[in-house]
């Protein structure tokens, strides 16, 4: 079966296979090429938004003509949905490959909620504004579907760290794992939104830390709670008991 190659069509039937090196390397180049212009793409896509951006701007930065862009994909629009879904492939493989190294549910969920807000607020600002702002607003249902698969692969890991706490009763059972998830993400998007509107950049560290208190004492079950508390009534009396006798 022949194999068609960027620049190879089918209308000579007969006409000899391209060498197997030359068209790895071919390969090689055009991957290259791609990842270039997404790499630009994403710059300027981050910068100006969907709408103020040209495939002509691209192009220019790139030093290629427009033509050359449109050999990769197949629109301006195809191209902002490759460039949401690298940055997602990125930070989605970041948390696969590091939550897992993590020991305890506490300190992977304080993880999870630490390098989220890194990734939105001090590194990609502009790629959130660009999928929960212009994007929603210009893109249609095929956008929309693929923001969804793409949310859910980078909310996996956390899933499964919640669903593995419940069944050792580490977390309240009685919540579904999907609420529990939109409090963990809902709440940073709040933080998020905060620093787009008014420009101040939170203490990354000191948000981390509180988010995290906060969500671990609303997952912690009532039960367990409750002897925390116990506990901690005794610690105090005893801490007093020991002060008057001294």
């Amino acid at each position: 079966m022949l194999e068609e190659t960027p620049n190879q069509g089918f209308d000579n039937v007969n006409a000899p296979l391209m060498p197997l090196r030359r068209r790895e390397a071919q390969g090689v180049r055009s991957e290259k090429r791609v990842k270039e212009i997404l790499a630009v793409a994403r710059q300027i896509f981050s910068a100006q938004g969907y709408e103020r951006t040209t495939t002509l701007e691209i192009a220019r930065q790139l030093e290629v003509s427009e033509a050359t862009i449109f050999s990769y994909f197949v629109s301006k629009r195809d191209l902002c949905m490759r460039v949401i879904q690298s940055w997602y492939d990125e930070i989605t493989l970041v948390l696969e490959q590091e939550l897992p190294l993590i020991p305890g549910t506490r300190a992977k969920l304080h993880f999870v909620v630490h390098k989220h807000l890194v990734t939105l607020i001090q590194e990609g600002t502009g790629m959130c504004r660009l999928v929960l702002g212009e994007g929603r607003s210009t893109m249609d249902d095929e956008f929309a579907t693929l923001i969804i698969e793409l949310k859910r692969r980078y909310t996996n890991p956390l899933m499964k760290v919640l669903g593995s706490a419940q069944r050792v009763n580490e977390i309240r059972v009685d919540m579904p794992l999907p609420l529990l998830r939109d409090m963990v993400y809902g709440s940073m998007e709040h933080v998020l939104w905060d620093y787009v509107a008014k420009g101040v950049k939170p203490d990354i560290d000191k948000t981390a830390e509180q988010l995290t208190a906060m969500l671990w004492g609303a997952f912690t079950p009532v039960q367990q709670t409750m002897e925390q508390l116990a506990r901690f009534h005794l610690e105090v009396a005893e801490a007093l008991r020991r002060l008057e006798q001294s």
